[in-house]
């Protein structure tokens, strides 16, 4: 959890300080300066979420130091929502091809988060 947070806390920030460069990670090729229509708010969208990226990552931050497990428990089916309406986006041509790696990254952590979870409860054994 504290790594997902310091990773989406991170990104967010870059989002902030440099949108284009978070747009490249997330595969959309970004538009020149002074080259956006009128009427564009791509970076105003950009700008409310990598905001909501920091905010996050520091709420999981805070959740991971506090060991809150309900708020874990709580992130993977929401978390298993965003890995599918992103891939979605991806497979109905939304959205590029390498933003499938931003929908995978949020299943696997799920499934992770999951995983440990079930491990946890069961008292650390396996079976």
């Amino acid at each position: 959890m504290a790594v997902f947070g310091v990773l989406a806390a991170a990104l967010g920030v870059v989002g902030l300080v440099a949108p284009d460069a978070l747009l490249t990670v997330m595969g959309f090729r970004p538009v020149p300066e002074g080259g956006r229509a009128d009427g564009d708010h791509t970076l105003v969208f950009l700008t409310a979420s990598s905001m909501a990226a920091l905010n996050m990552g520091v709420y999981y931050v805070l959740a991971a130091l506090a060991d809150w497990k309900p708020f874990f428990r709580w992130t993977v089916p929401f978390r298993l929502l965003t890995c599918a309406v992103f891939t979605l986006a991806v497979v109905t041509g939304r959205a590029p091809a390498g933003f499938l790696g931003v929908g995978l990254w949020e299943g696997l952590g799920a499934v992770v988060t999951g995983a440990a979870l079930r491990y946890e409860k069961r008292g650390g054994e396996r079976g």
